[in-house]
């Protein structure tokens, strides 16, 4: 009987795993390197995971129902283990995994925090300077396009995933503000 408990899922894992995968979708936006200029490496794709994680987990935690902070901790759950995975994957070794994985949780941890303050208050240009300090490792300053744009995107993210019901996390699902794309010109205003 109780070598089926070391076999036994955890609350809310195949939820958190869905909903881990809905936040890395979002990240994968190409208006996030194309028009933001995020930077197209493993530190900015871990990032835009880690900023969409860090939106989600938060609306999560700020839910009256009880099973929010538990799915809140799948997600959490998720992102780490698929971390673990990908460096397995691109062959880091088995003995520097742990390492990496906790410099990566700390990573996270600390940008999360970063990003709350700003977020609670309000304060776009506040988010917009921690993500060009982050995203961007300082290369750029807060009020520059990319910052600011993601910064506004965050907060658009925030409210939208605010309005989602409980419900709809629960089932797997979690709805992300996506990068506006520019327009696109009409044949009309096309040079001749």
């Amino acid at each position: 009987m109780a070598l089926f408990g070391l076999f036994r899922r955890r609350p809310h894992e195949r939820q958190g795993f869905e909903l881990y995968g809905a936040a890395v979708r979002a990240a994968r936006h190409p208006a996030f390197f194309e028009r933001l200029g995020v930077p197209d490496t493993l530190d900015g794709r871990f990032d835009l995971i880690g900023l969409q994680v860090a939106l989600l987990i938060r609306r999560l935690h700020r839910d009256a129902d009880p099973r929010g902070a538990a799915l809140a901790q799948a997600v959490f759950d998720a992102m780490f283990a698929d971390m673990d995975f990908n460096l397995r994957e691109m062959g880091v070794g088995d003995m520097s995994i742990a390492r990496r994985v906790k410099a990566m949780w700390e990573a996270f941890h600390g940008r999360a925090q970063a990003y709350e303050a700003p977020l609670q208050a309000g304060d776009r240009a506040a988010l917009a300077a921690a993500l060009a300090r982050n995203v961007w490792r300082g290369g750029l300053a807060g009020d520059a396009p990319g910052p600011a744009g993601l910064a506004a995107l965050a907060f658009a993210t925030d409210a939208l995933l605010a309005q989602q019901p409980m419900s709809l996390f629960l089932g797997g699902e979690a709805r992300f503000a996506a990068p506006e794309e520019p327009p696109e010109e009409s044949p009309e205003e096309l040079p001749a």
